[in-house]
């Protein structure tokens, strides 16, 4: 059947009034229309976002390109052909010519070890007169080597000794395992663990890459390693746990993390929360910390749970879940103007709205001013706050305020500023208290390890996975930012904690052994 086609009616039969009636019922579709277009527009953009990841919110992605085209350019850069240079320096003058300027490389680092060797002559006398050569000098340079990691085993012999008189036998005990009745030492636990939750290479991968070493190590035993390491440093997680809790700012945030539903072979989405202790940027010498949390669901009853023993100031976003925290007065709200701009800067990338990009410049302008102070006191920041951030705080909510009332209440850009004033009290407490930060940038940089993985490794094989997971990103991020490398750290706490007093397990959280493991820093100078 073919619908028939609409017909116009004589407009000059109309009436004015009825003329206008029509008039304004199209300019109202028109409107409707168009802002669901730039809805559409703005979802495209935030899934496209989603898909592909976002390294910056910078409006312009111009830095992105030029490195993109000097990584380019570096790598499709040749050496001058062999035969333009010299084999061997002229008599009389100096390895490295004055017309080639030596290139500025890295120095490698000085804590690798170093093999020597050197490179004598083939003449062993002066072949023009006949001298015995001695030495003048030298010349070093230095190649940076790589040695493949290996295996070995290590044997324990404990010999059996016997008293020809009384015929008493003594024998050493048996050296403790970290995993009971496992042959895996401590240093290759902790190698499985970084490379799962540090670089993201899942278990299957792990066995792939040690069967080429000539070492069969099946999926399966790996998984009943990292289940036995676990359970291990359970005691030493819930000594973290407690450190974190005890802080009076907290950041919070959470992700979504695919779990294998059981008996089903599908996934369901379950959540790890990360609370992280930080304190540096207001000064604090105390230690950094990040605490993560997993919950086979986002009900508000989790939060609630975790930060049940917390009072302080909690950064987080206005997920409705954390509003029952701020009820009696124990727990203070600080939301995230980073969240705040981000709705902004979608607009931006989707629609090229004016207003929009007013929001993100005056944005801007207030984290100008907390990249002046970050790492100062307290007293100071709040100071620095109070005389130049709260005035352009004011303003931009007066700004907010008279466009909204020009804006249609459907748009997407009116619904960004009323996100924005509804939070606003909140948001500006940050301008009342120097240690409070202007987001939670603190809590987001610490799922990122997760969202990797999650890249990687697809799904967790079930919610007890999911708190395994939880555990050992605790450890690992906790690590991190003390500037300890994460292998070292687990493969000493692997190696002690069996025989480590449990009322003294505080002892093996990571500041604690920031003097006798390498801190990143110096691995990486």
């Amino acid at each position: 059947m073919v619908d028939a086609p609409l017909s116009m009616p004589d407009l000059d039969a109309l009436d004015p009034a009825t003329l206008k009636a029509m008039f304004l019922v199209q300019q109202t579709e028109l409107l409707s229309h168009k802002t669901q277009i730039e809805h559409l527009q703005l979802l495209i953009a935030k899934l496209r976002r989603m898909q592909f990841g976002r390294s910056s919110e910078k409006i312009g992605r111009q830095i992105e390109q030029l490195e993109l085209q000097l990584e380019e350019l570096e790598a499709a850069a040749e050496p001058p052909p062999m035969a333009e240079a010299p084999s061997a320096p002229m008599a009389g003058t100096d390895a490295v010519t004055e017309d080639m300027p030596p290139a500025r490389r890295r120095k490698l680092p000085f804590h690798l070890p170093r093999e020597t060797r050197t490179h004598l002559p083939k003449e062993e006398s002066c072949t023009k007169c006949g001298g015995v050569f001695c030495k003048l000098g030298e010349d070093v340079s230095e190649m940076l080597e790589y040695i493949p990691a290996s295996f070995k085993v290590i044997r324990h012999v404990r010999p059996r000794l016997c008293c020809p008189k009384c015929e008493r036998v003594v024998q050493a005990p048996a050296p403790t395992r970290p995993i009971e009745h496992s042959y895996a030492s401590a240093g290759l636990l902790a190698h499985v663990l970084t490379a799962k939750f540090c670089d993201h290479l899942p278990l299957y991968r792990q066995s792939e890459i040690y069967a080429r070493e000539g070492v069969e190590l099946d999926r399966s035993t790996l998984a009943k390693w990292v289940g036995g390491a676990s359970a291990l440093l359970e005691p030493l997680v819930d000594a973290l746990r407690r450190y974190v809790i005890s802080a009076d700012k907290l950041h919070g945030d959470d992700t979504p993390v695919p779990v294998l539903a059981p008996g089903t072979g599908k996934t369901k989405t379950g959540r790890l929360w990360t609370y992280v202790r930080d304190d540096r940027p207001s000064g604090s010498t105390q230690p950094p910390a990040v605490w993560f949390a997993y919950s086979p669901d986002r009900r508000g009853e989790h939060p609630q749970q975790h930060l049940k023993t917390f009072k302080g100031v909690l950064q987080a976003d206005a997920y409705a879940g954390f509003n029952k925290l701020y009820e009696d007065g124990a727990i203070r709200q600080a939301p995230c103007l980073a969240h705040i701009r981000r709705k902004f800067y979608d607009l931006v990338e989707a629609q090229r709205s004016p207003i929009a990009t007013e929001a993100v410049r005056r944005i801007g302008e207030l984290y100008a001013i907390e990249r002046e102070i970050r790492g100062r006191s307290p007293d100071l920041r709040k100071q620095v706050r109070q005389a130049r951030a709260k005035p352009l705080l004011d303003s931009m909510r007066n700004w907010m305020e008279q466009s909204l009332a020009s804006l249609s209440r459907k748009s997407d850009v009116a619904a960004a500023i009323r996100y924005a004033l509804a939070l606003w009290d909140a948001l500006s407490r940050y301008v009342e208290d120097g240690v409070i930060e202007i987001d939670n940038s603190a809590a987001e940089r610490s799922l990122r390890v997760v969202a990797l993985g999650r890249k990687n490794y697809l799904f967790a094989g079930s919610d007890r996975g999911g708190e395994r997971a939880a555990a050992i990103y605790a450890l690992i991020g906790s690590a991190t930012l003390n500037g300890i490398d994460p292998e070292a750290y687990l493969r000493h706490v692997l190696t002690h904690i069996a025989e480590h007093p449990i009322s003294r397990i505080e002892e093996l959280l990571p500041w604690h052994l920031a003097t006798s493991l390498q801190p990143i820093s110096q691995l990486a100078a």
